[in-house]
Formats: C-alpha cells, sequence, structure tokens
C-alpha cells in the first residue's frame, strides 16, 4: 500500500519572515533557495507570501504562510486551543537550560515550567506568533 509523505509542517502567521528567522535560528535551519531575507531597505515579497526552512541535509521541514489574522491560541486552557504544536528534544537536562534560555533570546515566553520533572523534564514556550511548542528531555524511544 502506498501513503502520503508529510512535506513539511506549515505555520500560519501575521509576520512570516520574524517567525521563519525565529525557527532558522532556533534550529539551526537554513532557508529554501530563493527565501533568504532581502538586503536591509528592499523589499521581502517572499515574506509577505510563503516561507520554507531546510534542514541541515536539504530536507523541507517548516514553512510559513502569511494570514492576515491570527488570534492567538490560550494554551493551556481558554477559548482558542493549541490545535497544533512543536515537540523538540534535546538529550539531557544541561542541553534543556541552554535551549531554555537560546529559545528565551530569541523572543519565544515560558508557557510552563517542568524542568524538574525526573522522569520527562519540560519546558513550553509560546513562538513569537503565539504557537505553543516544547522543548523536553527525550529518552531512548
Amino acid at each position: 500500500m502506498d501513503f502520503p509523505v508529510l512535506r513539511q509542517i506549515v505555520l500560519d502567521c501575521t509576520d512570516a519572515r520574524a517567525l521563519a528567522e525565529f525557527y532558522r535560528r532556533l534550529l539551526g535551519f537554513r532557508y529554501r533557495p530563493g527565501d533568504e531575507p532581502p538586503a536591509p531597505g528592499e523589499p521581502d515579497p517572499a515574506g509577505q507570501d510563503w516561507l520554507v526552512l531546510l534542514d541541515a541535509d536539504g530536507r523541507l521541514r517548516v514553512a510559513f504562510q502569511q494570514v492576515i489574522e491570527l488570534p492567538e491560541a490560550t494554551w493551556q486552557a481558554g477559548p482558542r486551543p493549541q490545535q497544533l504544536h512543536l515537540d523538540l528534544t534535546v538529550p539531557t537536562p544541561a542541553n534543556l537550560d541552554v535551549q531554555h534560555e537560546r529559545a528565551l533570546a530569541l523572543g519565544a515566553r515560558l508557557l510552563r515550567d517542568r524542568s524538574d520533572d525526573p522522569e520527562e523534564p519540560l519546558r513550553v514556550y509560546a513562538d513569537p506568533a503565539g504557537h505553543p511548542f516544547c522543548i523536553f528531555v527525550a529518552g531512548a524511544t
């Protein structure tokens, strides 16, 4: 049986360039050729529509679609559920602390801190557009 192939995750946002830059820096990805930011002061037509990030092997990973309006998710409770979130992993609690500082410096907002959980240390954040994402220490599975 043939199955569809997951191409990429797409995040709607009101500022595609800013959100793409956040995840590019957080995850160490690079832009798809033609999606790079323009020179300072130059127009950014790609940043007003659709941007794609690639991993180190050149695989499509995350895309950003410009929308006019996007109500922020009210995770963990509230009238607007998250609907989707990204799970990012690190190998050790020390790495979790390093990535915590990086995420905050890049513009993430901490939503929940379970970094002291002995079974699965984790932190939940909102990216600059309000999409929730987790960084946690992954076990062997």
